[in-house]
């Protein structure tokens, strides 16, 4: 089950830190798709970020595994963690904000408990838990919209899209803790990325064509953002956070993304969102607070002193 602990103020920072990266991953996507087609802006990311990951395994001296099923679990891994969502976010991005696909990635966190609940005997679904689903769906379907489900266009497909790669990310960590949970985390982050460049190189070739070196200057940064920072820099940040601030806690990271993700895109790309977004987001982070329970738990505590 999720551990709870406290969070100490610079597990609080480095938390936040972590927001803000990836906050900016969904202003990056959406300045390198100006100069990239979606596959390309992928296959870049995974292919520097594994790169970066295999320089720091070795520097560290770590152990390589060279079992087949270990390298067949890190493929897995890097198709449902990297290869599948990347792609349906930045194919989302073309048609929604960067402000919406941050909120509706939120989603991550309520597919992953019901996952869990399926997979795992010690993740019982509990009445907690149900509200905090229902909540949390419920606040998908404000963001999304009952007029745009009910008639298709590109908008709507890419918010879908979206929500395909947050169920894709909780299946990805279903799989990461049924099959790696022996390996070295940063050693599990460079086999995942080079499953995931496997894949997706060959797959932006025949799609897109052969990559071009951007053509604009922005693109650059953007990319480089995309690659080292917000990929492999994120990846060896977030185990750091796990260490110190335990697994439960790291939930809060979907909420803590979309204010950056919604901040940075109205600075730089003058985006503006809906109201129901905003809306829906507040169901949303409502249900994720449910899910956690530690909220309902003090106020359940402060109501029983106050009666004594």
């Amino acid at each position: 089950m999720m551990t709870q602990k406290s969070i100490a103020p610079r597990a609080w920072a480095e938390l936040t830190l972590l927001a803000l990266i990836w906050g900016g991953s969904f202003l990056s996507n959406a300045v390198i798709l100006r100069d990239y087609g979606p596959m390309w802006t992928v296959a870049l990311r995974v292919l520097i970020a594994a790169l970066v990951l295999w320089g720091y395994v070795a520097w560290r001296g770590i152990a390589v595994p060279r079992q087949a099923r270990v390298w067949g679990a890190f493929l897995i891994m890097g198709l449902l963690n990297n290869a599948i969502p990347f792609t349906l976010i930045t194919w989302g991005q073309q048609h929604i904000s960067s402000g919406l696909a941050s909120i509706l990635n939120a989603v991550t966190a309520v597919f992953g408990v019901l996952i869990a609940a399926l997979v795992f005997s010690d993740e019982r679904l509990t009445a907690n838990k149900l509200w905090g689903v229902a909540l949390g769906f419920s606040g998908a379907t404000v963001i999304i919209g009952l007029s745009a489900l009910k008639q298709l266009n590109l908008a709507s497909a890419g918010q879908l899209a979206v929500l395909g790669a947050a169920l894709s990310y909780a299946l990805a960590g279903a799989w990461a803790r049924k099959t790696l949970g022996g390996q070295t985390p940063q050693l599990a982050a460079a086999g995942m990325l080079t499953g995931s460049t496997l894949i997706m190189v060959p797959l932006a070739l025949w799609t897109e064509g052969a990559a071009h070196l951007p053509t604009l200057p922005q693109t650059w940064a953007a990319l480089g953002y995309l690659a080292l920072v917000a990929t492999a820099g994120a990846y060896l940040l977030y185990y750091r956070v796990l260490g110190m601030a335990g697994s439960g806690n790291l939930m809060l990271v979907t909420l803590m993304v979309a204010p950056f993700a919604i901040l940075l895109g109205a600075i730089a790309l003058q985006e503006v969102l809906p109201p129901r977004a905003y809306g829906g987001f507040a169901l949303l982070a409502a249900g994720l607070i449910v899910i956690d329970g530690r909220v309902l738990r003090k106020l359940r505590t402060r109501r029983i002193r106050n009666r004594v």
